[in-house]
C-alpha cells in the first residue's frame, strides 16, 4: 500500500473491480491470478535483497509496468519494481532508486506512480506507436519509430544511459528488459534481431556494473523479465535466457 491504494488492493483480493476494471486487466480474475501477481512482487522484493548480495539479480517474471496507483491493466495487476522500490525506501536500503525500462511497450504505470517524486527516476525506451496509446510522462521518455533496427535502437541507448547514470548517481537500479522489441514480437512494431537484443541486455548491464552509487560503491541491479510474444516460444525464451547469460558473464 505504498503504492497502491487500500481500496484498489482489497477490491482486487476479494474479487470484487468493477466488470470495466476487470476487463482492463486482460485476465480472467481469479484468486489464482492474485495469488500470481502477489509472488511476482515479493520475488521482485527478494530479488533486491539478493542483488545486494550478488550485485545482480533476475526475476523470471514481473515487469508489470501498466499497473497505476488505483488499477491495473494490459496484464499488470500489482506494479513489482515499484512496490520493491518502496520497500527499499521504507527500509533505508536505497535513497535514489533509477528504473531502465526496455520494453517495448512504454512503463506508464510506474510513470504515474512516481510522478513528482524525486527519488524514482524513470526512463522508458519503447516504441511509439505501441500501447499505450494515451502515454503517461516519465522522468524521461524516448519514443522510436515504427522498424527501428539494433542500429538504431543501441546508438540511441548508448547516447542516453551512461550519462543518465551519472546524472542521477542513483544507489540502486530497476531493469525491465522485456524482450517484446523483436522484429518477430506479435505486439511489438520494432525491428530488432535476436542478436541485437542480447547486445542491448549486455550493453544495459556493463553500464550499470560499471556505475558507482554515490558512496563509490557498486550499484546492485533487480532485473525483470517483461514482455516477449514471438509466435515460436522458443524464439522469447531464448532471448530472456540471453539476458540471464549476459548478467552471468558480466555479474559473476
Amino acid at each position: 500500500m505504498r503504492v497502491h491504494t487500500s481500496e484498489y488492493l482489497e477490491n482486487l483480493k476479494s474479487l470484487n473491480l468493477d466488470r470495466k476494471a476487470a476487463r482492463k486487466l486482460g485476465f480472467p480474475l481469479s484468486n489464482q491470478l492474485v495469488e500470481r501477481e502477489l509472488r511476482i512482487a515479493q520475488g521482485t522484493i527478494d530479488g533486491c535483497v539478493k542483488a545486494f548480495k550478488h550485485g545482480v539479480a533476475m526475476n523470471i517474471a514481473g515487469g508489470t509496468h501498466h499497473a497505476y496507483t488505483d488499477h491495473g491493466e494490459a496484464f499488470c495487476l500489482l506494479n513489482d519494481q515499484a512496490i520493491a522500490a518502496r520497500y527499499l525506501q521504507h527500509h533505508q536500503l536505497a535513497e535514489k532508486i533509477l528504473i531502465v525500462d526496455l520494453d517495448v511497450h512504454q512503463g506508464n504505470g510506474t510513470a504515474e506512480i512516481f510522478r513528482n517524486d524525486d527519488s524514482v527516476f524513470t526512463f522508458s525506451m519503447h516504441g511509439a506507436s505501441n500501447y499505450p496509446f494515451k502515454k503517461e510522462i516519465s522522468d524521461l521518455d524516448i519514443a522510436l519509430p515504427d522498424g527501428a533496427d539494433d542500429d538504431t535502437y543501441l546508438n540511441e541507448l548508448k547516447n542516453t544511459l551512461p550519462d543518465l547514470i551519472a546524472q542521477e548517481k542513483p544507489d540502486f537500479i530497476f531493469y525491465l528488459c522485456g524482450v517484446d522489441v523483436l522484429a518477430t514480437d506479435k505486439l511489438g512494431r520494432l525491428g530488432m534481431s535476436l542478436d541485437g537484443c542480447k547486445r542491448r541486455d549486455a550493453y544495459a548491464l556493463s553500464a550499470f556494473a560499471k556505475a558507482k552509487s554515490p558512496k563509490n560503491n557498486r550499484i546492485p541491479v533487480q532485473c525483470s523479465m517483461g514482455g516477449g510474444y514471438s509466435p515460436e516460444i522458443k524464439l522469447i525464451i531464448e532471448a530472456h535466457a540471453n539476458t540471464f547469460r549476459v548478467a552471468r558473464d558480466i555479474f559473476i
